[in-house]
């Protein structure tokens, strides 16, 4: 059984390779061995990855079916930044390899834009990738423009998105 659950310390070793295996999994067409291998070369550790997470607003789904070492398998990660400059940014969305295209990205989107609608957030931001950008358009992002990012030494394309969200009514 698949579930939404918020982010756990005990998950960071598990989204580490989701991240890693998820950004070299990208067709080649799409992004070149070099910028996958500049993004991600290898999985991080899981310091980086609980430092990264316990400071945002962060969820995975997860399958109970599947098991690593006693806990459920992390099949896709979303984390949304909550401190002032970077309120409302999307940090993250990946799905493991062998549960893309299930509705997993889309499941966890609603599940940040549901709780971003209820913290007052005003507006939702990403750097979308080649392969996130239709995500976001059918969620109603607005593109803005292509993004690079420097990694490694590789220029990594993408596009910057944003959404206005409903403003809740105070009771």
């Amino acid at each position: 059984m698949l579930r939404i659950i918020p982010y756990s310390k005990c998950y960071a070793v598990q989204v580490s390779h989701l991240f890693h295996l998820a950004i070299n999994v990208i067709a080649d067409d799409v992004y070149s061995i070099a910028e996958k291998q500049a993004w991600s070369s290898s999985p991080r550790s899981r310091y980086h990855w609980h430092k990264r997470l316990s400071r945002s607003k962060a969820w995975l789904m997860i399958d109970d079916e599947r098991d690593v070492q006693g806990v459920p398998f992390c099949c896709g990660l979303v984390n949304l930044e909550t401190h002032f400059n970077t309120r409302g940014y999307i940090d993250s969305l990946y799905v493991h390899p062998d549960f893309q295209h299930r509705g997993i990205a889309t499941a966890l989107f609603t599940q940040l834009q549901t709780w971003a609608t209820s913290a007052n957030i005003s507006n939702l931001s990403v750097d979308a990738s080649k392969l996130s950008k239709p995500l976001f358009l059918s969620h109603g992002f607005r593109l803005h423009h292509r993004s690079y990012q420097e990694k490694r030494g590789q220029i990594i394309m993408g596009y910057l998105m944003s959404k206005v969200l409903p403003v809740q009514e105070q009771s």
